[in-house]
């Protein structure tokens, strides 16, 4: 019997023939942190060891409270580039660069058939480029920093085969709220997502990148898409280095197949306060909120941002209503500037704040009062995410989350097409 990709690659990585359900120790090719970096240099110190083992895996992104928004978080974000320079890690990217996992991406580090860590649960995302990612904790972190190893259970893989073409006003944020609202928020618990059929194919790196993000809402310990001529030729313009695909075996052993064929997948939306309680844009039409959300590291890309401008361009958003547009990385931003996009979108009226977490953290940009309510295009709707426990979050695409702003409630964004 053949084998699937995680089986293939953790079996490359250990040195071992392993299949779904046995336990491996490797040792990852990087490991991703972020301002949790402070937290994770703590952990790191009670080990009693003065140096990391493999400096050039560790990659730190600061991206969650940036610019520094106290002295809390500045003392942070200084004992982080203190220990970057103690150690000598040469992969800090410091605020300006943007959200860790698309500066992760832009960077080169994410390849087809490498294990990548992070303490992050969206480090789920760079399976967008056929790599196996998965998030793990602080204390997990600490450890790989110090020996270089950790242990991982082989994850049986639910297939998930994509077909048929999306309708216009329909995007791949509306797809995975689909699937994750006829699945559950627990259906693929510590097992691995692989995207795959014609319509999967079809996907840009970007739409792929939303669809493996996301797949950590379903539980996901790691999401995929098979590495193909897309990925390659997104690669083409980042690294030099030969992209080597690893592909599941068509006779390879799956936990399921889930089928959806794309053109019966209409709007979407992610109602409070869980990610699976999802409905058609048309049952919750008219719903008034305070504030939009367009950008993070979902949907912050000049694909989404193009999207949503496509919508705006020569309307106004509604005096009700206040939208935040937050890019995923610097650049991002500049592709949307030099196209005229961030123009269309301020001259709408949105807000646009410089590239990080921001408001989908709700530390300290765009947080939400008791009683508000937020449309945004982030991964997440958990009560007091945004700011107040009693404010509500519902997630949509950016094309929903445009079209909303106009009239200031909730729509179909394809009456504005």
């Amino acid at each position: 019997m053949g084998k699937t990709f995680s089986e293939k690659v953790l079996s490359a990585k250990s040195g071992k023939d392993v299949r779904a359900g046995d336990i491996v120790t490797v040792s990852p090719d990087y490991i991703l942190s972020h301002d949790n970096s402070a937290a994770i240099i703590k952990k790191f110190r009670m080990f009693g060891v003065e140096r990391v083992s493999r400096p050039e895996k560790i990659v730190i992104v600061l991206d969650h409270v940036t610019p520094a928004s106290s002295e809390k978080y500045a003392q942070n974000h200084k004992e982080i580039r203190e220990f970057v320079k103690e150690q000598g890690l040469s992969h800090f990217f410091d605020i300006n660069n943007g959200i860790c996992h698309q500066v992760f991406c832009e960077q080169g580090f994410a390849l087809p058939g490498k294990l990548i860590v992070g303490s992050d649960s969206h480090t789920t995302s760079y399976g967008s480029l056929g790599v196996f990612s998965a998030g793990i904790g602080r204390t997990e972190a600490a450890s790989v920093w110090a020996t270089n190893e950790i242990w991982l259970r082989v994850p049986e893989t639910i297939k998930i085969e994509l077909s048929g073409k999306l309708k216009p006003g329909v995007s791949a944020k509306d797809v995975i709220l689909k699937i994750i609202g006829d699945n559950g928020a627990d259906r693929a618990n510590y097992k691995a997502v692989e995207f795959i059929g014609p319509a999967a194919q079809e996907f840009s790196i970007s739409s792929r990148f939303v669809l493996c993000n996301m797949a950590a809402e379903m539980g996901a310990k790691n999401g995929y898409f098979p590495a193909d001529k897309t990925v390659e030729e997104y690669l083409s313009s980042i690294t030099g280095e030969k992209i080597e695909p690893v592909c599941s075996d068509e006779d390879a052993s799956f936990e399921s197949v889930l089928s959806y064929d794309l053109s019966l997948i209409g709007p979407q939306v992610a109602c409070p306060h869980t990610v699976d309680n999802v409905k058609p844009v048309s049952e919750v039409e008219g719903l008034a909120f305070d504030q939009g959300l367009i950008g993070t590291c979902t949907n912050g890309r000049l694909e989404d941002l193009k999207e949503a401008a496509s919508i705006l361009k020569g309307k106004k958003i509604a005096p009700s209503v206040r939208v935040i547009v937050v890019p995923a990385s610097r650049q991002e931003y500049l592709k949307a500037l030099r196209e005229g996009v961030m123009e269309t979108l301020i001259e709408a009226g949105c807000v646009v704040l410089n590239p990080g977490c921001g408001p989908c953290l709700g530390a300290h940009q765009g947080v939400l009062a008791p009683g508000e309510r937020a449309l945004s295009t982030a991964n997440r709707n958990f009560r007091g995410r945004m700011g107040s426990r009693d404010s509500e979050i519902y997630l949509a695409s950016p094309a929903t989350v445009a079209a909303s702003a106009v009239g200031g409630k909730l729509c179909d964004p394809r009456k504005y097409l």
